[in-house]
């Protein structure tokens, strides 16, 4: 099980998704910046996430969340997401170091 370093903080997070109003970048092969581990709750139903070798690679893991429950995308790591019900909701905070650069930008940005 993959799990956030203890000296990664919270810095961003989506609001609540569903499948009418979540972005469709979600549901293709992406990835979580260098850095940056995006964990993923699921509030409501159940969505499947699929981690791949690579861009161009072979599905590595298929990972059921159900509601109540989070996965772990690691930094660079090529992943998808799909609703397994029509009422799935969740969400994604993405955690970083928290002396990082990207945690200083963000946080900076919050109190704007």
């Amino acid at each position: 099980m993959i799990s956030i370093p203890d000296d990664f903080i919270n810095y961003k997070s989506t609001p609540e998704f569903t499948k009418a109003t979540i972005p469709k970048m979600f549901l293709h092969l992406h990835n979580t910046k260098a850095g940056v581990y995006g964990k993923i709750g699921v509030t409501k139903g159940q969505l499947k996430f699929y981690g791949f070798t690579s861009r161009r690679g072979e599905v590595e893991q298929e990972v059921i969340i159900e509601a109540g429950d989070s996965g772990i995308s690691p930094p660079e790591y090529w992943h998808k997401v799909a609703f397994l019900t029509d009422d799935t909701e969740f969400h994604v905070d993405f955690y970083a170091q928290k002396d990082s650069d990207i945690v200083k930008q963000n946080l900076s940005e919050r109190n704007d």
